[in-house]
Order: structure tokens, then sequence, then C-alpha cells
């Protein structure tokens, strides 16, 4: 059975902390792939500042392209909005009946993980992949943690946002550095996010 991490995220823009943590999971885990899975919209998260779903997709797929075992998906584009991650999960699971699916989510989505849709039923029956994040504040220990299907990954901690990332775009500040080459290049190139 081919295994699957699904990298969730609106990816706006995607950058180096997101490869970095792609490719450390992949390294130090028994997984074939990893999936960056744009999401078209967040329940959560405020959708004025996000790039229309094609120009995410295609920073993601820029950004892989060097990376066999990563690649980009949109199978979010084609189901309801909001997406919730269990109804992605059960589609997949139908479409790839032989993949294993694994769930990647950072630390500080734990807290929240009881708001998401049928949170219980994700847990129960998806393995998920959790790594480190910088907290603000107090750090508390989620009472997930403990579970049987949950894996703590000792990945490096990148402060680095999408958020900060935009903000300096906007201000005329070099995010080269921050950025996969390829999309530096796409952004360079046009208004976004200017």
């Amino acid at each position: 059975m081919k295994k699957i991490g699904l990298f969730f995220g609106s990816f706006n823009p995607i950058h180096i902390g997101h490869l970095i943590l792609a490719n450390y999971i992949l390294e130090n885990s028994d997984m074939d792939e990893l999936w960056f899975v744009v999401s078209p919209q967040n329940p959560f998260k405020d959708k004025k500042s996000l790039l229309k779903d094609h120009n995410r997709l295609d920073m993601v797929q820029l950004a892989v392209k060097s990376y066999p075992k990563m690649r980009a998906s949109n199978v979010e584009f084609s189901l309801p909005k909001p997406s919730y991650t269990i109804d992605t999960l059960t589609y997949l699971h139908e479409k790839y009946p032989n993949y294993s699916f694994s769930l990647i989510m950072g630390e500080d989505n734990l807290d929240s993980l009881h708001k998401w849709k049928n949170s219980d039923l994700l847990i129960k029956n998806h393995h998920i992949i959790v790594y480190p994040r910088v907290f603000e504040g107090e750090k508390k220990d989620s009472e997930y943690l403990q579970h049987e299907n949950i894996s703590v990954i000792k990945a490096p901690v990148i402060e680095l946002s999408a958020t900060e990332i935009r903000n300096m775009i906007k201000e005329g500040k070099n995010v080269r550095p921050m950025l996969p080459p390829e999309v530096f290049e796409y952004l360079d190139g046009s208004s976004f996010y200017k």
C-alpha cells in the first residue's frame, strides 16, 4: 500500500519553510510521497488576501517540480466549499483505495482540532503527523498528543509565515531568500500581493 502524507494549506504563497518541513518528514518517515493539498477556502481563514486557486496551485507545482516525492494536489478545487479535511480524506480514500493517507499538521492546530468537522472520526480513522510550531504565549500540551493515531515528529521549527512574506512584498522588501527560486520569479513578474 502506497503511503501518502497530506500537507493541507492555503500556500499563499508556498515558501521554503514548507519545503524544508515536507522534505524532513519524507526523509524521516516511511512515506512514499507527500502531497501539498492547496485549499480553496479554509473555514477558519479570511479570504480577502487569498490569491486565486490556480495561481497558488501554479506556485506549488513550480516549487515541487525538482522533488520527485512531492506533488501539488488540487483535489479540493472540485469539492464543496468551504473545504473540510474529513470530506477530502473520505473522497481520497474512495478514489485511491490502495493508498494509505496521513494528515500532516502543525502542533498549534491540535488545540483547535475539536472545532474541526467530525474531529473524532478524523482522529479515530486517520494517522496524524504533528510537527512543532512556535507558540505565542504559553505552550500547553494537547490532550490529543497521547492518542495512538498521532505521531509527533521533531522537525525543525521554521519561523516564516506567508502573511509576513505577503506584507514584505506589499512594502517592496526583498523576499527572494524566503521563496523557492521558481516561486520568486513567478511573483516577481506579477502584481500579486502588491
